[in-house]
């Protein structure tokens, strides 16, 4: 996904960043970067989410990222949720992988993912 860091946050390698559905805040894993940098990135969620706790269903929406309080929401198409609880959700062109627990959730529909930890990684083919 492409990204242009905004500002940097008050913990170690914390950036803000935007991006074309949004806003939201992560640790950046790689050579340092200065405000106004614009690169292309991979998401880390590395917190295991709770399905009907943290991974809500919503009204058909649109892709979203945003900050509320202390979490970034990343609202997307839930593509996949693998037996070992590996999850996928689309967010325009990209895919984020997250981990997750619960019961069962509908494939193919609108949801909301809330997480406090974000790793973000640039992207190199």
């Amino acid at each position: 996904m492409q990204i242009k860091i905004t500002k940097s946050g008050l913990k170690k390698d914390e950036v803000f960043f935007l991006t074309e559905f949004g806003e939201g805040r992560g640790i950046w894993c790689g050579a340092p970067v200065n405000p106004g940098a614009e690169m292309d990135v991979e998401f880390e969620l590395s917190e295991l989410l709770m399905r009907w706790v943290d991974i809500h269903p919503i009204p058909a929406g649109e892709f979203n990222i945003r900050l509320e309080q202390d979490k970034v929401i990343f609202t997307g198409v839930l593509e996949n949720i693998e037996e070992d609880g590996t999850g996928y959700l689309r967010i325009g062109e990209g895919l984020v992988m997250f981990e997750c627990l619960g019961e069962p959730m509908a494939l193919g529909v609108f949801v909301e993912l809330q997480v406090r930890d974000v790793r973000i990684y640039p992207f190199s083919i």
